[in-house]
């Protein structure tokens, strides 16, 4: 449970964990401090509050990436922090957050791990409260952050956070690293779109929302392999590729392909 902070730019960090791979982020200003998605249960939250704790006394704003529970039901660990999200974020919690509450009870009893389910279910789903349209700007004192929405790609609300004196971003699960990208809730069509204009950010790090942070020329890679796999799909669409055509070409897995193939029609 416990995670390990990585320094990404000057006072810039990502604190990695092991439970889903997952980074959560923070950044410094003078006056404020700003952290990027919150965990998964309120346990995880109050570990990660902790940690921010231990780092910086500066009061705290939050910034949701996305409405999957890794990485936003952790938020009551903050209050009262003003929380940002796009503005669907809250939307999109008022009618999945039970759903994913379900579902991942139900995985991680049947990992044989009580205990995170326990932690799951107790958990209070806090919504963002500072609604983001396409972009906005935040001021850390001394320090500006942008939060950026590049259209549906992992979601439909997908929040980029860019701190443009370090050239960082923390991508969301717009970006993977050691894993395909999740295509429950995605749109396919877009979400290369998506990634070309993340890159004309010109980020020397960017933060995916699991594994390790990459560089520009790893984003391209997957953007490559997006536009590839949207490719496929279009053409099984248009009735000029089986799914077993389909599935041999796709550069993922046959379940993510098949996942990728649900949520394109």
């Amino acid at each position: 449970m416990i995670g390990r902070w990585v320094a990404v730019g000057e006072a810039v960090w990502v604190r990695r964990y092991a439970e889903l791979d997952l980074g959560t982020g923070l950044v410094l200003g003078a006056e404020r401090a700003l952290v990027v998605d919150t965990r998964g249960d309120q346990r995880q939250g109050a570990e990660l509050a902790a940690a921010v704790r231990a780092k910086t006394a500066l009061p705290c704003e939050v910034v949701l990436t996305h409405g999957h529970f890794d990485h936003c039901f952790g938020t009551a660990a903050f209050r009262p922090a003003p929380v940002h999200a796009h503005e669907r974020c809250a939307a999109y919690l008022r009618g999945h957050a039970e759903r994913q509450r379900r579902e991942w009870s139900a995985h991680y009893r049947d990992e044989g791990r009580p205990e995170v389910a326990a932690a799951l279910e107790r958990t209070e789903v806090v919504p963002p409260d500072r609604p983001v349209g396409d972009r906005t700007e935040l001021d850390l004192g001394g320090r500006r952050v942008r939060l950026h929405h590049f259209g549906p790609a992992h979601t439909d609300h997908d929040l980029v956070v860019e701190v443009p004196d370090a050239a960082v971003v923390f991508a969301g699960d717009l970006v993977e690293q050691g894993a395909p990208p999740d295509f429950e809730d995605a749109h396919p069509r877009t979400w290369p779109d998506a990634l070309d204009a993340l890159l004309a950010l010109r980020p020397e790090v960017v933060v995916p929302g699991h594994g390790e942070p990459v560089g520009a020329a790893d984003v391209r890679a997957q953007r490559d392999e997006l536009a590839r796999l949207t490719a496929l799909c279009a053409a099984h669409e248009r009735g000029e590729l089986t799914t077993a055509e389909v599935l041999r070409d796709s550069p993922y897995p046959a379940d993510t392909t098949e996942h990728a193939l649900r949520s394109h029609h």
